[in-house]
């Protein structure tokens, strides 16, 4: 994994690694525990998926022709359904995750067990290509080696690049996408509930923009990127990934079916 958080875990392994190697009496190190859900990302896909495909329904619906009472109800209908739909999705693909991580952990425990010096191996070639050489390579193989747990660990860090998933946050993965999604449906969908069509529709649309520049930005500060860049993108995505509801809605108004 090559992200900040696999390359914290792996200056931690190395340096267990050599300090032992070296010979050095170390106290055990506190390993910080990171999630391996990305909630940033979770909450953009949520919440994104939410804005823009209710506000391709709302678009749709008023260029076909419907009221308003049709456009609520198709809306609210969309934004509970899709919501359940987003949150399930995120659930079966983070369980898929999980297990996928759970067979090659076993077939990689298999190998240890069935191959050992092959496996010593894979971790020499692996240490060497981080620039381990002689006498403090061999330490640092034995040290990994000498504990199963920690070999099977390494295996699965180092050659396959997989982090394991944890239960927990597979549940709170699948929350946080059900109620980023919900919330993206409400955005562009409850000015329609208190305001007349027209100025809804304005405001609808401002909204929405205004919520995916800001996800743009918040991206970029997080993450990386210029902001501005970032911002007009997801903005542009957004609303013509929307106009194409418009148009089919257009569309079907326009050769009365």
């Amino acid at each position: 994994m090559n992200d900040a958080t696999g390359g914290r875990t792996e200056q931690t392994r190395l340096g267990r690694a050599v300090r032992t190697a070296g010979g050095g009496l170390t106290k055990p190190q506190h390993r910080e525990e990171h999630r391996g859900t990305n909630w940033l990302r979770d909450v953009i896909l949520g919440g994104q998926d939410g804005l823009v495909n209710i506000l391709g329904i709302i678009l749709g619906v008023i260029a076909g022709g419907g009221g308003k009472t049709v456009l609520l109800a198709a809306g609210f209908a969309a934004a509970i359904t899709e919501s359940i739909s987003m949150g399930a999705v995120g659930y079966t693909s983070a369980v898929s995750e999980r297990d996928y991580y759970q067979a090659e952990q076993a077939r990689e425990a298999a190998e240890i067990d069935t191959t050992p010096e092959a496996e010593r191996q894979e971790i020499r070639d692996i240490y060497a290509a981080k620039g381990f050489a002689g006498e403090l390579l061999d330490r640092v193989v034995d040290t990994i080696t000498a504990n199963r747990d920690r070999w099977l660990a390494t295996m699965m860090d180092e050659e396959l690049h997989l982090q394991p998933v944890q239960t927990s946050d597979i549940l709170r993965s699948a929350v946080v996408i059900t109620i980023a999604t919900l919330i993206g449906h409400f955005i562009p969908l409850l000015p329609f509930v208190w305001l007349p069509r027209t100025t809804a529709l304005i405001l609808a649309i401002v909204l929405s923009a205004l919520v995916l520049f800001g996800v743009g930005v918040y991206s970029s500060v997080t993450l990386v990127g210029d902001w501005r860049k970032n911002g007009l993108k997801m903005v542009a995505i957004g609303l013509g990934a929307a106009a194409i509801g418009f148009l089919i809605g257009h569309l079907f108004h326009a050769t009365g079916t």
